[in-house]
């Protein structure tokens, strides 16, 4: 059955783009998950009439995409490999500092406010949350979306130096995401899971030595290699062995296809001058092509199972919760942040760059599959919370903040300039 889930997936791709791209002209990937979402809502509405079967036990048999599976054990690698290889190397060394505060401290901070603000919440409500199951909560929406980052904040313009910080941020900050989920869940489920620096260590050095390892060595084929096609597998080789290697030994498979993703950017740029200029085009455009694939799929995929969220307890009250809070964590977290980042890039100052990059702060898949794997560890109606805020933050931040983000920036850049 799968293979007609795909041509499904595939056939919607094709009908929203060409009905986006001549009547309502969105930004691409937001247009995929607004309509998917309607699409969905629209199936299990007419489901339930059609069939006078309650639509709680329509949703318990809509477990037709599993993105955890999607993203975790197939296409992430691919995502991220797509997302870094163009970037320089050199703007990472400019801008080192302000990346790493914004990848650790600000993700650390933001995972803990948020965890904070929704367990109060829960009391309020009279909800048996765990202070445990709220950080939890806070590390799954703590960590922006590498593919909502590069995907959607790309069209809008933003100055090259923040552009650069919010793609810098959302790239490295899956490992340490993954660290405090893999922390917070072990007190969650009363296990062990080892000290936070420890896990963060093996996370993120473990991924670095993997990446840098596996490309060094692919790389001596890419350069000597005169086929298109052959440069174009060696990389998909790289970057895929890479991420099973650090699967199989417990690192960060994230870090380590972004680290082959912008060790493959630096390493053409320097032998740029032995490449064929072919070579180097089709290089770009399959890479460029697969993204966007990769990244419609996705978007497809949420907007179909954003149905998920009704399964949630006090849908209306917690989902505006899950939002507020992930607003104010991030504020929060990003005002502390800014203490050491130094010097602002591109005139901002400490207030103003907090309000863009809060608004700029967008979730997506990889938010969604880590709360989807919290379903063995937590009873049914915990999870349901979990997952039903989850999908809450990540149809926020995508349509409303990324429908919004222009008139916000130009707002925001207005502000800027008078202050110069």
């Amino acid at each position: 059955m799968s293979q007609y889930y795909f041509v499904v997936i595939i056939g919607l791709i094709c009908v929203l783009g060409f009905l986006n791209e001549k009547l309502t002209k969105l930004t691409y990937e937001i247009s995929l998950m607004l309509f998917s979402v309607i699409i969905g809502i629209l199936l299990l509405t007419g489901t339930a009439v059609l069939n006078g079967t309650g639509i709680a036990d329509i949703l318990r048999q809509m477990q037709i995409f599993n993105i955890e599976s999607f993203l975790m054990k197939g296409v992430l690698c691919f995502m991220l490999f797509a997302g870094s290889c163009h970037m320089k190397l050199s703007d990472f060394k400019t801008h080192a500092r302000q990346i790493t505060v914004l990848a650790f401290v600000c993700t650390f901070l933001g995972a803990c406010f948020y965890g904070i603000l929704f367990y109060g919440a829960g009391l309020m409500l009279g909800l048996e949350l765990s202070l445990p199951v709220c950080l939890m909560l806070g590390s799954i929406a703590a960590p922006t979306d590498p593919i909502a980052a590069t995907g959607i904040l790309s069209k809008f313009n933003l100055p090259k130096n923040i552009s650069f910080l919010i793609e810098g941020e959302s790239l490295f900050n899956d490992g340490v995401g993954v660290a405090l989920f893999v922390c917070f869940s072990g007190l969650a489920s009363a296990t062990s899971s080892g000290g936070f620096v420890l896990i963060i260590l093996k996370e993120i050095l473990g991924a670095v030595l993997v990446g840098v390892s596996v490309t060094l060595l692919c790389f001596l084929m890419f350069r000597y290699s005169k086929s298109r096609t052959l440069g174009i597998f060696i990389s998909l080789f790289a970057v895929s062995l890479s991420y099973c290697i650090c699967e199989a030994f417990g690192f960060s498979g994230a870090i380590a296809s972004v680290i082959c993703g912008i060790l493959f950017s630096a390493l053409r740029s320097h032998f740029s001058k032995n490449d064929p200029s072919e070579k180097t085009q089709a290089f770009d455009s399959f890479w460029e092509t697969l993204d966007v694939l990769l990244n419609s799929v996705l978007y497809v995929m949420l907007g179909l199972t954003f149905v998920h969220i009704l399964q949630m307890e006090h849908v209306v009250i917690l989902s505006l919760i899950a939002i507020a809070a992930n607003l104010i964590a991030r504020a929060g977290s990003l005002s502390v942040s800014t203490l050491l980042m130094g010097r602002l890039p591109d005139g901002y100052d400490r207030f103003n760059f907090v309000r863009l990059l809060t608004w700029c702060g967008l979730r997506g898949g990889l938010s969604v599959a880590l709360a989807i794997s919290t379903r063995p560890m937590l009873p049914e109606q915990t999870y349901y919370i979990v997952l039903g805020s989850t999908y809450a933050i990540v149809f926020f931040t995508t349509i409303i903040q990324g429908l919004t983000m222009r008139p916000v920036y130009k707002r925001i850049s207005r502000s800027v300039t008078k202050k110069r």
